[in-house]
């Protein structure tokens, strides 16, 4: 396959260990984008996800990963030092993609188990929200960025539809596409775009710790126009066409990636 990146652009994907992340982490290294994977794993998976790295790590491509707290200061300080270290001069981020998957599934009222507190909205919404500007800012004032870069993070139709147990995310994915907006339009002047997928029902880990998340599946099934889920590979794609010199004029879009499901 044609490499389309230069030598020196790599791609930073937060949570990019499991689900979209390590999918897109796959398509863009087979592009030619070198890769760095900012991951949170126990010891026991990481046998697998070693396995995953050795994948991408076959394309031909230099591999970074960092088995580290992303939403710590101290950590996300180390780690992007270790970043300027090892790109030297000359290397820079074509993209960033936060693809980060840590929040409370809680109902807001129950008898029988533990419910949402104000706190639980903080964690989520710092990780899944918030964290998408501190990486932004945090690489900008470093001059980590290509002159044209691109910043792309995953939402979902939890931004608009209540489900149960999903509140904290939902206003957790409402956050990431107003940050997601003002990184487009106040970053616009230094050649960063930035947009967010709406991805459409994925069987990945993160679905199947919502409660009831196979009845989420059942009905998905029956509202998509091809009857199928969308898979992680869908988004990827999406995610390596926003890369594209083609799509430098696409910035501040939520853009949907669900094969139509959304339409009923």
């Amino acid at each position: 396959m044609v490499k389309e990146f230069q030598h020196n652009e790599w791609a930073l994907i937060l949570g990019g260990s499991s689900g979209l992340g390590l999918a897109t982490a796959k398509k863009l290294a087979k592009h030619g984008l070198n890769i760095i994977i900012v991951h949170r794993n126990r010891r026991s998976e990481m046998p697998q996800i070693e396995k995953e790295f050795l994948v991408i790590q076959q394309e031909g491509i230099a591999l970074l990963s960092f088995n580290e707290d992303a939403f710590k200061p101290a950590s996300r300080t180390d780690i992007i030092e270790k970043i300027i270290d090892k790109l030297g001069d000359k290397g820079k981020l074509k993209v960033m993609v936060h693809s980060v998957a840590k929040g409370n599934l809680k109902p807001m009222v129950a008898y029988d188990k533990p419910t949402l507190k104000n706190d639980d909205f903080h964690l989520t919404l710092d990780a899944m929200a918030f964290s998408l500007f501190d990486w932004t800012k945090a690489l900008f004032d470093v001059d980590l960025f290509a002159e044209d870069s691109r910043i792309i993070s995953f939402t979902s139709e939890g931004n608009s539809k209540p489900w149960p147990n999903y509140a904290a995310v939902s206003a957790a994915k409402t956050a990431l596409e107003a940050i997601t907006r003002n990184i487009a339009l106040e970053f616009a002047p230094f050649g960063i775009k930035a947009n967010c997928i709406q991805a459409g029902v994925t069987d990945t880990a993160s679905l199947r710790a919502i409660p009831g998340s196979e009845k989420i599946k059942e009905h998905t099934l029956l509202r998509s126009p091809f009857k199928r889920l969308t898979t992680p590979e869908d988004v990827a794609n999406v995610v390596y066409l926003l890369c594209k010199d083609e799509a430098r004029w696409i910035n501040g879009c939520i853009i949907p990636v669900d094969g139509g499901e959304r339409l009923s």
